[in-house]
């Protein structure tokens, strides 16, 4: 329509544009349509979207007509590929899941329906989800917005490229490894990975089935810290609890997220096991400084056996079958991609895997192949389940110890170069720590990489000045421009504190 400001429509923030939506001085098919453009050229450019919901424009004329208007009223929301919408496929990027319509939608998207918000497009995942490159056989590989040489992270990569490049408002993904968060970091946005509980996981797919050792979540990814907000609000309500009842019944908890008292921030620079580019020590150092500056007290945060933790509880905790259903799931796949050298390794035989992981113990930080190497009896894996639960109660000990509220923490950054993620497995360290103790942890943008940053990457040797060390290396060349974000961690259940806390960095 030859009226309607396009530029204006996406140039605002989703309060502004939910609150204009709602008063009427929008019309909700002006913005669909501005966003459906949008959407589609970015997909041109850098592949992130994998179905049109057709049905969403059969939604937009329902919307105009119901009474009660929702928290979202008129909002187009994008939608990751493992996210059930009825009628749609839920690919994983598997072949074989192609044509398998699902029968409901998920409980995420029919709350989000029920509060006027249209799902208008399904993203794009690496095969199996478990990656963060985004590329798989079906839809092929999605690139970032802001360098079309990079990754836009995983798993929710279609969703870090589609909201990063402006051509969705708000975005729902899924974590379980730091999923929403490197997508975020990596195309210069915002995204919570929520407490593992707090939204509802039914009908949606997961790319390991049944392992509870690491906790996955549920969250949003938008341009700004207020629009994850208002996202929550929209989800945590009655809908939300009697659709899915072991989900617990916590309204949003306004009272938390408005407060303006000074907090207590715990912070570390880096985790010991992963070294930190220098963009993102420096993120950590400004924004510490910053804080400090507008009157938080700052405590340093010492944290202790990182290696042990990634490889004793996340990869065997989600692998405690030795891979075996993880295997599975290729089953007739052909692309093995960024998994590669893990699923051949899982389907070897036990004596390959003995011997391949004594041969890689001189080179490799430590012996990964010992991780897949064999089943975990029942009795192992509870006292795996046993131990990350006194692991957790101890990081809570210190936490206390301290008197923490929220604490700052690096985030992987700048986004890596196309097939990196598939050689750097072990960069997960500083999101997945999170999911194992299944705290909210939300990524907010701070800086960009600047020359100095890039000049002092000539030195960066790692931890462990292995392979893996100096592949680390290469993938964080060449960025200067890139986003940097910062990690913000809260306690579990505390979305509202860990929201407030991001909104004060944001701002900052």
């Amino acid at each position: 329509h030859p009226s309607v400001n396009v530029a204006s429509i996406l140039s605002l923030p989703l309060p502004e544009l939910s609150k204009k939506l709602r008063d009427g001085s929008l019309p909700p098919d002006h913005v669909f349509y501005a966003y459906v453009g949008k959407a589609l050229q970015l997909a041109t450019e850098t592949n992130c979207i994998t179905e049109f919901l057709q049905e969403s424009e059969t939604q937009l004329r329902k919307a105009k007509l119901m009474e009660k208007q929702g928290l979202l009223y008129g909002v187009p929301v994008s939608i990751k590929d493992s996210i059930d919408c009825q009628g749609h496929d839920s690919t994983l990027g598997f072949i074989k899941n192609l044509n398998k319509p699902a029968v409901e939608d998920s409980v995420v998207v029919q709350v989000l329906k029920r509060q006027g918000a249209i799902p208008f497009v399904k993203t794009n995942v690496p095969q199996s989800l478990i990656s963060y490159d985004c590329k798989n056989l079906i839809f092929g590989q999605t690139r970032n917005p802001l360098l079309y040489t990079r990754t836009p992270g995983g798993s929710s990569g279609g969703e870090g490229a589609l909201v990063g490049g402006g051509g969705s408002i708000l975005g729902i993904g899924t974590d379980v490894g730091g999923s929403v968060r490197f997508p975020a970091a990596f195309c210069g946005i915002c995204a919570i990975k929520p407490t593992g509980n707090r939204l509802s996981k039914r009908g949606i797919m997961s790319g390991v089935v049944g392992q509870k050792a690491v906790a996955a979540a549920v969250g949003p990814l938008a341009k700004d810290v207020e629009s994850l907000a208002l996202c929550l609000r929209a989800l945590l309500s009655e809908d939300m609890f009697s659709l899915d009842s072991t989900v617990p019944p916590l309204p949003f908890n306004e009272e938390v997220y408005s407060s303006t008292k000074p907090l207590r921030i715990g912070y570390y620079e880096t985790d010991f096991f992963t070294m930190p580019s220098p963009a993102m020590r420096r993120a950590v150092r400004e924004t510490k400084q910053l804080l400090e500056e507008a009157g938080h007290t700052l405590v340093p945060f010492e944290l202790t056996n990182v290696d042990y933790v990634i490889f004793n509880y996340c990869v065997r905790g989600m692998f405690a079958d030795g891979g075996s259903s993880f295997v599975k799931k290729f089953k007739g796949e052909i692309e093995k991609g960024s998994t590669g050298l893990f699923f051949w390794v899982a389907k070897a035989p036990h004596w390959v895997k003995m011997l391949l992981s004594w041969i890689a113990k001189p080179f490799v930080r430590m012996p990964f192949i010992g991780f897949v190497s064999s089943y975990s009896t029942v009795d192992e894996v509870w006292s795996l389940h046993h131990e990350i639960e006194d692991f957790c109660h101890q990081f809570i000990a210190q936490w206390k110890k301290l008197n923490l509220d929220v604490m700052l923490c690096p985030m992987l950054g700048p986004a890596f170069g196309i097939g990196y993620p598939a050689k750097l497995s072990v960069a997960v360290s500083y999101t997945m720590l999170y999911n194992a103790l299944d705290f909210p942890a939300g990524v907010v943008p701070v800086t960009l990489v600047t020359d100095e940053d890039e000049a002092e990457l000539k030195g960066y040797k790692g931890y462990y000045q292995d392979w893996w060390d100096r592949t680390l290396a290469k993938a964080f060349r060449g960025s200067v421009g890139m986003p940097v974000a910062v990690q913000c961690v809260a306690l579990p259940w505390q979305e509202e504190l860990c929201l407030r806390f991001m909104k004060e960095v944001e701002t900052l």
